[in-house]
């Protein structure tokens, strides 16, 4: 049997989803949760093949589950499963060792064919969402200008962001000049935006 945790903060969609996996023969879920920190603890104690993890979930989200449950059990493999099929995702999951990565209207026999895959060494993503991450291309943003837009999209002044990254608030002008020339972008609010969309933050 195939042991697999669903880890999805909608109650009504977890318990669907795992009737509908619990009806393969050779997958039984083993481990429901509704957030990132209880996903880990119950993967800690059940100790599952597979992880179905919802990107978007209160607290730790599923990337940043991914990558602590990578380093915690490293022989699961583990599959995203978004409500929204956006390319920056795509890259952050794989980057987070994530095996698949599947929008939730996918249907069940896809998403029972992915654990079987996955568990067999291969990777499964939404040819859609591949093609869409392929087309945005790598970051133009150098490692300091991805830190001070990053920055931008927590904080409101230049001075807020020169203290977060100790840097004088000239050099955070000088970068986020930069970053608003290489998106193409009139000011530093649509620089983020526009980062974000294509997967460079």
């Amino acid at each position: 049997m195939i042991r697999v945790l669903l880890a999805e903060d909608q109650a009504m969609l977890r318990g669907a989803l795992a009737t509908l996996l619990n009806l393969e023969k050779d997958i039984e879920v083993v481990g429901e949760a509704a957030n990132g920190d209880e996903a880990l603890a119950v993967a800690r104690k059940n100790r599952p093949d597979v992880a179905l993890l919802d990107i978007e979930m209160p607290g730790k989200d599923g990337i940043a589950t991914a990558v602590e449950l990578s380093d915690a059990l490293p022989d699961c493999r583990i599959i995203i499963l978004t409500t929204f099929g956006r390319p920056q995702y795509l890259r952050r999951a794989m980057e987070a060792g994530a095996s698949a990565f599947l929008v939730k209207d996918s249907p069940a026999q896809e998403l029972a064919a992915a654990i079987r895959k996955v568990l067999a060494g291969e990777r499964v993503i939404d040819p859609a969402l591949a093609a869409a991450a392929l087309s945005a291309g790598p970051s133009p943003l150098s490692p300091r200008e991805h830190d001070a837009l990053l920055a931008a999209s927590h904080c409101s002044t230049i001075g807020d962001i020169a203290a977060r990254l100790h840097l004088s608030e000239g050099t955070v002008r000088n970068y986020l000049s930069a970053a608003i020339r290489k998106t193409a972008a009139r000011n530093r609010i649509e620089a983020v935006q526009i980062a974000e969309r294509r997967g460079w933050l």
